[in-house]
């Protein structure tokens, strides 16, 4: 009876002295922070499991774990959890289809124009704009230049955010139209005008496709525009224009 006593004790000195070794040196489990130079992302939890599980007929791509999934909302913000709670087979992507557009020769009283296609898919980021802004009107480089325009004047004044009608052979400057998918309403028709804001002019970049549905292949036509009085300087007259696409949520 002794011996069994004496056993039993031991076994549980032993029992004990093992929980407790575990509990002080097992490492804590920590989520995962992510940190760069000019983010800090601070993981709530672990994912049990993640990945892409396929069959003859079938993906699927899951996330498995996360304390809560789903979209939340409040003044200001929208907070949507689940690193796939948004998952699409339509990447965002851009594009410019030329990036080298020439007006050619240009002759006093009659417009020149040239277009360039603008591409966009968007299938997570739940929204997205291309904005334009030219970096100084098309002039030379002893610095003459072609103003811009302001469509056909009068009641027909276009600015940089409303289009007007330029349709006027004797209304003179550069310019542009939207023609397709996901343009500003004002743009009525393909005689319908703009002036790029200008960026020497301190004037912000305006917006040229917009859409909060996803879609792919959405395409619009970008008309350059250029018509010059009988005074105006020869020689070649170059600017830059740059589009910026942004996605958002």
């Amino acid at each position: 009876m002794k011996n069994k006593q004496f056993n039993f004790k031991f076994l549980f000195v032993v029992f004990a002295y093992l929980f407790v070794w575990l509990s002080y040196f097992s490492p804590l489990v920590h989520a995962l922070d992510m940190n760069s130079t000019r983010f800090s992302i601070q993981g709530a939890n672990v994912n049990s499991a993640s990945g892409t599980k396929t069959s003859t007929n079938y993906t699927l791509q899951d996330t498995i774990g996360q304390t809560a999934a789903g979209q939340f909302s409040s003044t200001g913000y929208i907070v949507k959890a689940g690193f796939q709670y948004i998952h699409s087979i339509i990447p965002f992507q851009f594009s410019v289809s030329n990036i080298n557009v020439s007006l050619g020769t240009l002759t006093p009283g009659t417009p020149s124009t040239a277009t360039t296609n603008l591409v966009v898919s968007f299938g997570d980021s739940g929204q997205y704009q291309v904005t334009v802004q030219e970096n100084n009107s098309l002039r030379t480089m002893t610095g003459n230049a072609i103003n811009d325009t302001g469509c056909n004047g009068g009641a027909s004044t276009c600015t940089i955010s409303s289009a007007a009608l330029w349709n006027s052979s004797s209304a003179y400057g550069f310019g542009y139209n939207m023609t397709g998918n996901d343009i500003p309403s004002d743009f009525i028709s393909s005689s319908y005008f703009r002036p790029f804001p200008n960026a020497t002019a301190a004037q912000n970049p305006q917006v040229v496709m917009s859409s909060v549905n996803v879609g792919r292949n959405r395409q619009s036509t970008m008309t350059f525009k250029a018509n010059i009085s009988g005074i105006q300087p020869a020689g070649s007259y170059q600017t830059v224009v740059s589009f910026v696409a942004t996605p958002s949520y």
